[in-house]
């Protein structure tokens, strides 16, 4: 195994230090530099109790309190409430080891336990760090995926610092399902949460060290010269970046920071439905980011190499169908709606063909040269669009054209399209004749999305359609890439509420990517069609997913013509809509069938197609060979895909969190007055607990006035309906949360039970024991402050012949529970007080003992990755024999495995051990 050359972390998690004659518990140590550690702890003792505090090692100086030194004191609470909520508390606050690769809270959050969502979790913690790539097809809920992966790490305290990072229009909608979904609160720093930052915080300050859980959007964040140095200061638990497959171009701004994050975290999880552009040089590049020593040739690995790093399935992998019909019911068919050219737009069709578009017998040609072949491509599915958007790109194309003959045709198309108004437009008539058929009017409640490519067009249906319709301008929404982060967001929201008037969506394709318009809506139309199967499908995923309640159905306008050599829809769009209707039922994605694996490349490899006279079939059928890329499309469908994911053993006291809630609502917070129907819990929070939700939206604390009045629920059934009756509002955000484990008030009310008790001091209680048993807590952690080995331990028959058991065995059989009787008989002290030492001296050979047995099952990933990264360092170095920049990719070879090594040093068990008696049972007869 490989020596240790760090110094041990000196404070584990939990631990009791005196800083500046004060109390305080550990929560994270970290080291910093050699021989220098960061200490974030919580105060104790009485004047510092609830704050948060940051130490320093070389600075402060803190002292660990010996478990020798511990006092014994009586506990005076009834049924030992206070006794029981401190063992409970620590075991809540203790995270789990690092051998522990289960589940421990898979079934406590506002979501349908669905398996298949909770594998991902699985996979995440098997590994050597929380480093994977979530791959799912549309529609599947990564997010929720994201949310279980994040609660396992926060529960193994390895989930302090988060950094979530999307693109800008889904900013609010992340935020939104991780606190509605699981309690886990993050600050937006979208354009009005940086403006926030700039009123709180002092200028200059790091603004990620300010809050410690941050979603921000990429463009924000890739601004390297506003937020480099603060990243590069920063060391992260977890990192989550959404759409990641806009990371592959190696070079540009999204890349390099990407690669900066991904060594300033432990846990990285990256989410897209279209992981990569089909290179797989590309996809190693960010297979890279996840492990640097997964892939030594990018040109050459298989599936294999590195399947413990990635998930991927579809609708109709068997995971996924066995759970998902009930809440996600069969899509409808793709129905093309064929609309007949005007003579107006059969004029243009004509001057298409016969001026721009070259004829498939080779006859005539192009009034663009070579070089510019690509051009009249651009024009008709220009018009294809809309007459509108067709004079918009004459418009743009006149300011750069220089040859007279192209100038000229250009204005004779300009002309043609000066002739056409709006009734001339056959797919327009059709669109309101599909709105009207589907029922989108002003008093009824269906409603509709349009997509289109282009601007020009958006804007002009905006214009022109909602009249017809008999809509209000405040029933119509239009969206695309040229709005802000916050009206992208805002519009969203809109369409996604119940009660709001919105009842037309008219967007581009900046809503295809991660957006949810599913809750309220069933019915989509392409108003014009991309000329890529991916596109297409994402675009359909934005109501064709889990939670769906409707059957989705979809439609696209398909403009014909009677016009020899026309290019209309009939001749690309309506084949790939066929084509990604077959591919989707039968596949599950539309990757497989082009295997582009990106929307740019599909569309520029038909275009060349169909340039050299192919038809969209022909090119379809010679999509490239099957390689990595494809075989990564069916690769998770091996193994254990459908074994039950396993669960965490995880040691408790109480039978819930609600009965803890209660008691320690009942035992440390008795002033706090509060109104309890039996479901809802309803109260004016405390300032440290408001303190606490800082981090939601300002609106949402506004809206809800949660700092009057708070309202929580342990019912998941009343959780759901107000979630459901929030979407139907226009808040979106439920006045009522759901008591989740990670909730803020569950930790505030930890906490404060932690703090209750006195320094060195642990409780003895009177129980079903016929000896004195100490309880006593063990820890051993790697130099990152992880826990490595967690035992809670009953040491009995002291002093001579000491007995070590479980100790939630021991509670169990020892009747502590809230039907315990305190008759507040004084405890023996002076009888136990002795047997402190002892009891110290049997956990510790315990504690070693413990270590020795689980030192293996810690050690043997590390062992085994070591072995990965000499094997790695090999074959890297084989590959760049001969190669012109040998030198330096040697260099960046012998840095990623000093980086690897040092990894592998800080995750092994090392230094002393944290021994802490928590409490004593004496019989109680």
């Amino acid at each position: 195994m490989i020596s240790s050359a760090e110094p041990a972390t000196p404070f584990a998690p939990g631990a009791r230090i005196e800083v500046r004659d004060a109390e305080w518990m550990v929560r994270t140590c970290t080291p910093i530099r050699p021989r220098v550690f960061k200490i974030t702890a919580v105060g104790v003792s009485e004047f510092v109790r609830d704050e948060d505090a940051v130490f320093f090692t070389d600075i402060e100086h803190p002292v660990q309190l010996r478990p020798e030194d511990t006092q014994l004191v009586a506990d005076t609470s009834s049924a030992f409430a206070r006794s029981r909520l401190y063992l409970e508390s620590v075991l809540r606050r203790t995270p789990l080891p690092q051998s522990e690769r289960g589940l421990a809270l898979a079934d406590r959050f506002l979501l349908d336990p669905l398996t298949y969502q909770q594998r991902p979790a699985e996979l995440a913690l098997k590994g050597l760090r929380p480093r994977i790539l979530l791959a799912d097809v549309v529609g599947l809920g990564k997010t929720l995926e994201i949310g279980l992966i994040l609660a396992e790490l926060i529960r193994r305290g390895r989930g302090e610092r988060i950094l979530v990072v999307t693109p800008q229009q889904v900013l609010e909608q992340f935020q939104h399902e991780l606190w509605t979904r699981f309690a886990i609160p993050l600050v937006r720093l979208d354009s009005v949460g940086i403006e926030r930052i700039q009123r709180d915080i002092p200028a200059g300050r790091n603004p990620f060290l300010y809050y410690k859980r941050v979603i921000i959007s990429v463009d924000t964040l890739k601004n390297q010269g506003k937020y480099g140095q603060h990243l590069e200061n920063m060391q992260w638990d977890a990192v989550v970046i959404d759409e990641s497959h806009n990371l592959i171009n190696e070079g540009n701004l999204r890349n390099k920071l990407a690669r900066l994050l991904s060594k300033r975290t432990d846990a990285l999880l990256l989410a897209s439905a279209t992981p990569h552009n089909g290179d797989a040089k590309s996809f190693a590049e960010l297979i890279n980011l996840l492990d640097p020593a997964a892939i030594a040739d990018p040109k050459d690995y298989s599936a294999s190499d590195i399947d413990h790093l990635y998930i991927r399935r579809t609708k109709i992998s068997d995971e996924v169908s066995d759970h998902i019909s009930a809440k996600w019911p069969d899509r409808g068919p793709s129905v093309a709606v064929r609309s007949p050219a005007t003579p107006r737009e059969e004029a243009i069709f004509a001057e298409l063909a016969e001026v721009w578009l070259p004829r498939p017998d080779g006859a005539g040609a192009s009034v663009v040269d070579h070089d510019r072949r690509l051009f009249p491509y651009t024009l008709a599915k220009a018009f294809l669009s809309s007459h509108v958007a067709l004079g918009a790109t004459i418009t743009k194309r006149l300011k750069k054209a220089e040859e007279p003959r192209e100038i000229e045709a250009l204005n004779d198309l300009a002309f043609l399209v000066q002739q056409m108004d709006d009734e001339d437009s056959a797919k327009r008539r059709a669109l309101v004749d599909e709105l009207k058929r589907i029922g989108v009017k002003a008093k009824g409640t269906m409603r509709a999305v349009v997509f289109s490519e282009s601007i020009p067009t958006l804007e002009w249906l905006a214009e022109t359609v909602p009249a017809e319709l008999g809509l209000a301008a405040d029933q119509v929404q239009v969206m695309h890439g040229g709005f802000s982060d916050q009206r992208q967001q805002e519009i969203v929201e809109d369409f996604s509420l119940a009660d709001s008037k919105v009842r037309l969506l008219f967007t581009g394709d900046v809503a295809s990517e991660g957006v949810n318009l599913h809750r309220q809506c069933h019915h989509l139309i392409h108003y014009d069609l991309p000329w890529s199967l991916i596109r297409i499908e994402q675009r359909n995923g934005r109501i064709d997913r889990y939670g769906q309640e409707h059957q989705p159905q979809f439609r696209a306008l398909i403009l014909t013509s009677q016009t020899k050599g026309a290019l209309d829809d009939t001749t690309v769009a309506e084949k790939l809509l066929r084509r990604e209707e077959a591919a989707h039922r039968s596949l599950g994605t539309a990757e497989a069938v082009t295997r582009e694996f990106t929307a740019k490349k599909e569309e520029d490899r038909l275009i060349q197609d169909l340039l050299h006279g192919k038809s969209v079939e022909e090119s379809l059928a010679e999509a490239p060979p099957v390689d990595i890329m494809a075989q990564l499309l069916g690769a998770v469908e091996q193994g254990e895909a459908r074994a039950e994911v396993r669960r965490a053993r995880v040691p408790k006291l109480f039978g819930s969190t609600e009965e803890f809630v209660r008691e320690a609502l009942r035992t440390v917070c008795p002033d706090l007055r509060i109104d309890d129907d039996g479901e809802l819990l309803a109260f004016e929070p405390p300032g440290d607990l408001v303190h606490r939700l800082s981090a939601l939206p300002a609106s949402y604390l506004r809206t809800h006035k949660i700092k009057e009045r708070m309202k929580v629920t342990f019912d998941r059934d009343l959780a759901q309906r107000k979630l459901d009756e929030a979407r139907r509002t226009k808040t979106m955000w439920p006045d009522i949360a759901y008591l989740s484990d990670l909730h803020p008030m569950v930790e505030w009310l930890v906490d404060k039970v932690q703090v209750q008790l006195v320094r060195r001091a642990a409780p003895v209680i009177a129980a079903k024991v016929d000896e004195p048993t100490f309880l006593v807590q063990g820890i051993y952690s790697n130099a990152l402050g992880q826990p490595t080995v967690v035992e809670w331990m009953a040491i009995s028959g002291l002093p001579g012949a000491p007995v070590v058991r479980d100790m939630t065995e021991v509670l169990a059989q020892a009747g502590v529970g809230p039907k315990m009787i305190n008759t507040n008989r004084a405890p023996g002290l002076d009888r136990l007080t002795p047997l402190i030492e002892p009891a110290v001296a049997a956990a510790r050979r315990h504690l070693d003992e413990q270590r020795d047995r689980h030192d293996d099952e810690v050690a043997r990933p590390l062992r085994e990755y070591d072995g990965q990264l000499e094997m790695w360092e090999r074959q890297s170095l084989e590959s760049l024999a001969g190669t012109s920049n040998g030198t330096k990719k040697r260099s960046q070879v012998n840095d990623t495995v000093a980086d690897q090594k040092r990894l592998l040093q800080s995750l092994e068990t090392t230094g002393e051990p944290l021994l802490r008696i928590l409490t004593v049972l004496e019989g109680d007869s």
